[in-house]
C-alpha cells in the first residue's frame, strides 16, 4: 500500500537538495555546489547552472529510495526571505522543477522562503514543533544570513527581524577564516574540527549596534593572528568564540526588548560544536539536528505537509 508523502525542493546558493517527508520519517538527496579551490562562493549564474545539472539526478536518487510513496503536494524554497523584493536567481531552478512536478501529478505546490524552510527543519528535527503553535524566536545563522527573528506564522511567512549582523554574516567570517588557512569552501566543518584542537578560549567582545553585531573586525583579527604565527587551531577557535559572543549579544537584545525566553537555532553555522556548547549554556536553546542544520529541502516538505492538511 502506498504511503502519503510530501516533496520538498531547495536550490540555495550552496546546495541542491530534495526530500520526501512522510509519517515514518524523511529521505533526502542533496549535493554541495562545486566551488573552485581558493574561491569564497559562486556567482548566481554558476549556481543556477550547477542546480540544473544536479537536480534531475538527485530526484532519481530520491525516488529510488522510496518508490512506494504517493506524493500529495510539493513545497519549494522560492525566495531567500519573507519580505518584499527578496530574490535570488538560484531559487528559480527549484521553483521551475516544483511547478513542473506538481502540474504532471495534478497536485498543489506551495511556495516558502529558504529561511522558513530552515526554521521548519530545525523545529522538526529538534522535536519541538509545538513552538509553531505560537510566536517564537528563532536564529538563522549561515553564510548568507545572521538574523534573530520573531516567527508569528511560519506557513504564511509572517517572520519579523529582531536583529541582524551589521556587515559580514557569521558564515562569511568563518569561510574567510578558512580561506586564509587554505581550507576549502565552505569552511564550516573544517574550522569546527580545527578549533577543537585548540586549548584556548578567547573573550572577544564583539561591537554591537543595538542588537546588531559587527563581525568584519573578526576577519582582520584572524589575519593579524596568522601574520604573528599563531597556531591555525587557535585562529579557528578565536573566530568561533567571536561569533558565539556576537550571537550572545543578539540573545541579550531579544531577551531585554522582546522578552524572549527560548530560541530555536537553524542554518549551517548552527551545526558548529563550540557555538552549540556555548549557546546551550547561555540560554534555553533548541538546535536543528546536525544533518538538517545546513541547506536542505526537509523544511519545505514539512511546511507543504502542514499547508496541505489545513486545506483538505
Amino acid at each position: 500500500m502506498e504511503k502519503e508523502a510530501f516533496l520538498g525542493i531547495d536550490t540555495s546558493n550552496y546546495t541542491t537538495s530534495c526530500a520526501l517527508l512522510a509519517s515514518d520519517g524523511y529521505f533526502n538527496s542533496r549535493r554541495l555546489l562545486p566551488v573552485e579551490d581558493g574561491s569564497l562562493g559562486l556567482r548566481q549564474s554558476e549556481a543556477v547552472f550547477s542546480h540544473i545539472k544536479s537536480l534531475g539526478g538527485l530526484f532519481k536518487e530520491l525516488m529510488e529510495k522510496k518508490e512506494d510513496y504517493s506524493i500529495k503536494a510539493v513545497g519549494v524554497s522560492a525566495y531567500p526571505r519573507d519580505c518584499d523584493g527578496s530574490y535570488m536567481p538560484c531559487f528559480l531552478v527549484g521553483k521551475m522543477a516544483a511547478e513542473s512536478i506538481a502540474a504532471a501529478l495534478h497536485i498543489p505546490v506551495y511556495y516558502f522562503s529558504h529561511q522558513a524552510g530552515h526554521i521548519a527543519a530545525a523545529a522538526y528535527s529538534a522535536g519541538c514543533t509545538d513552538l509553531l503553535k505560537d510566536s517564537f524566536a528563532a536564529f538563522h545563522i549561515s553564510g548568507g544570513t545572521t538574523e534573530c527573528v520573531m516567527v508569528n506564522d511560519l506557513k504564511s511567512g509572517d517572520i519579523k527581524i529582531i536583529s541582524c549582523s551589521n556587515d559580514l554574516n557569521a558564515g562569511q567570517v568563518i569561510d574567510r577564516c578558512a580561506n586564509m588557512l587554505s581550507l576549502s569552501f565552505p569552511g564550516g566543518r573544517q574550522i569546527d574540527a580545527l578549533s577543537l584542537k585548540s586549548r584556548k578560549k578567547f573573550k572577544n567582545r564583539i561591537k554591537m549596534q543595538g542588537g546588531n553585531p559587527c563581525f568584519s573586525g573578526v576577519e582582520n583579527q584572524c589575519r593579524d593572528m596568522l601574520a604573528r604565527g599563531c597556531a591555525p587551531c587557535d585562529i579557528a577557535r578565536f573566530c568561533l568564540d567571536s561569533v558565539s559572543d556576537g550571537i550572545k549579544g543578539m540573545i541579550d537584545f531579544a531577551k531585554t526588548n522582546y522578552h524572549c525566553k527560548e530560541f530555536l537555532f537553524a542554518g549551517g553555522v548552527a551545526a558548529n560544536t563550540i557555538l552549540r556548547k556555548e549557546i546551550s549554556a547561555y540560554c534555553s536553546a533548541h538546535f536543528a539536528s546536525l544533518e538538517l542544520s545546513g541547506d536542505n529541502a526537509v523544511g519545505a516538505s514539512f511546511l507543504a505537509m502542514k499547508k496541505f492538511k489545513e486545506e483538505v
